[in-house]
């Protein structure tokens, strides 16, 4: 009995605890700024964007910003104007006859609706060596957890190396086309459920922006004056890239020693493993500034860059491994981005 009522004296004493409730400060909407011209024809994209930090009620929420002014100019006073991708705001771009020219600095210059104005530090275009060899290979990626490898295909570049500068180079994929394969035979009516195939299409051409899986950047501290083979890319296989064939350019960058060392610590903070051991995480200043605040912090990098290229076709057939077939049951053509023609320069035997 004594038990039973020392219990319900204690129940009672816990039920009439106040919640306590914890105050944020809402924080401030960090403008970050993505942007890069090279000297291979444009248009050149720049993207603006902001995203509340915690506290606030659009936490995690990145907003375009549109409306800006946005040029790059030269240390000649030659100005050009960014105009916004109206299907894609916040998305500003240069006319497609814009290209930097290799031994020229370029400023960014950004002017928002409410009066701010943003400026980069200039940024000078180096030159870029040439690939000289492109290759291609299966990569498997052990899961862990997980019974079978993730897998995709690496790029290796060979490049021959200039002895009398430092170069920094940094790689990245154009939008890429690939040959889908659907079974439009497979198809079933989404009202009843039953069977009903399609004649057409089997095989469409679908085009896609995939970016590669990390920042593949270098510096030739260690091979300067050296021809040198370098992992450059990296493209998942998601069970339909590689069941044909697959075409990408790898665009090869020289950038300024600033920009690498931008790049190296976003690539060092997006490979945090997530241990104890790991730094924590920050913002990392890029090289623009806000000419209203200079304690204002903006993220993001301007890069203006010397670009060459090269282009593959990916046969994959001659993989060593890739991930089972995806099936779509449905006609090709109703996947996005794909179209039952191929591209006017497709030529896989070139």
């Amino acid at each position: 009995m004594y038990k039973r009522l020392i219990y319900l004296l204690l129940l009672v004493q816990v039920s009439c605890i106040d919640p306590y409730e914890v105050t944020v400060a809402e924080g401030p909407q960090i403008l970050t700024i993505e942007g890069t011209i090279t000297s291979a024809a444009g248009p050149h994209t720049v993207r603006l964007t902001r995203g509340a930090t915690y506290g606030s009620v659009f936490e995690g929420l990145i907003r375009p910003v549109t409306g800006a002014t946005v040029i790059v100019r030269d240390e000649l006073g030659n100005v050009t104007y960014l105009s916004e991708n109206l299907e894609n705001r916040g998305d500003y771009q240069s006319p497609a006859s814009f290209s930097a020219i290799v031994g020229r600095s370029y400023t960014l210059q950004i002017q928002l609706t409410d009066g701010k104005v943003y400026s980069s530090f200039p940024e000078k275009v180096n030159n870029v060596p040439p690939i000289r060899n492109l290759t291609y290979q299966s990569e498997r990626i052990p899961v862990e957890g997980e019974i079978n490898d993730a897998s995709g295909v690496s790029f290796i570049v060979d490049i021959d190396d200039p002895a009398e500068e430092n170069n920094f180079y940094f790689w990245r994929n154009s939008p890429a086309t690939y040959v889908l394969e659907t079974r439009p035979d497979l198809y079933v009516d989404r009202e009843t459920m039953s069977p009903a195939p399609k004649d057409c299409c089997a095989v469409c051409y679908k085009s896609e922006t995939t970016g590669n899986s990390s920042f593949f950047i270098a510096n030739d501290d260690n091979f300067n004056g050296l021809s040198t083979r370098i992992k450059a890319g990296f493209i998942l296989d998601d069970g339909l890239r590689f069941v044909n064939t697959y075409r990408v350019d790898l665009r090869q960058l020289s950038i300024s020693a600033e920009a690498y060392r931008f790049l190296r610590l976003v690539k060092q903070q997006t490979e945090i493993s997530g241990s104890v051991f790991d730094p924590p995480p920050a913002n990392i200043r890029g090289n623009m500034i806000s000419l209203d605040n200079p304690d204002e912090v903006v993220l993001g990098y301007f890069i203006a860059a010397g670009e060459t290229s090269q282009r593959v076709y990916i046969n994959g057939a001659e993989l060593d491994f890739r991930q089972n077939v995806g099936i779509i049951a449905d006609d090709c053509r109703q996947v996005e981005g794909s179209v039952f023609d191929p591209p006017v320069d497709w030529d896989p035997g070139a």
